[in-house]
């Protein structure tokens, strides 16, 4: 049995008491998560992606804030999850988040770039999916344009992401 398998069922976050919300959202993230992984058939752990995408948003049982990560992290750790699961629910938000942004969100001063394949789909699908919607590029470029300014990094670095998993350049 592979090791990821018992981490992506849905009542996994019941065990942490996450709102139903929460649930929904991850199971949606985990079914977009699964069709980019088409792109990469043969390369990825899909038992891996799928304990990933379950768990991204573990920490916003406690916290809805952008530290929603660190604290999924200390409870993933606290409960002995493996590492590779922990560094996607680590790396999750957004595009990924530069040590300098992150210390200007007040986060612990680390890179929070996504690294590994499975890494980049669960963060990648987490930004198409808004609530338990799926949405397009266009629809997350204008939200963090609006959230963050027109001109952020993490813009293009979401650019970059959706062109790097779809095979797709934006125009």
């Amino acid at each position: 049995m592979n090791k990821y398998r018992k981490y992506y069922s849905p009542h996994i976050l019941n065990e942490f008491d996450c709102p139903s919300y929460v649930i929904e959202h991850s199971k949606a993230v985990m079914l977009k998560a699964i069709k980019l992984s088409e792109n990469f058939e043969g390369r990825i752990d899909l038992d891996l992606l799928k304990a990933g995408a379950m768990l991204h948003d573990v920490g916003r049982c406690q916290s809805n804030g952008i530290d929603h990560a660190i604290v999924g992290v200390d409870i993933l750790k606290k409960n002995k999850v493996p590492l590779e699961i922990i560094k996607i629910v680590e790396r999750h938000i957004g595009s990924g988040i530069t040590r300098d942004e992150a210390i200007i969100l007040g986060l612990p001063a680390k890179d929070y770039m996504p690294v590994t394949l499975e890494e980049k789909l669960v963060a990648h699908a987490d930004n198409l999916i808004h609530g338990t919607h799926e949405v397009d590029l266009d629809f997350v470029i204008r939200k963090w344009q609006k959230k963050m300014g027109i001109n952020h990094p993490s813009i293009t670095r979401l650019i970059e992401l959706h062109a790097e998993l779809t095979d797709k350049k934006q125009d």
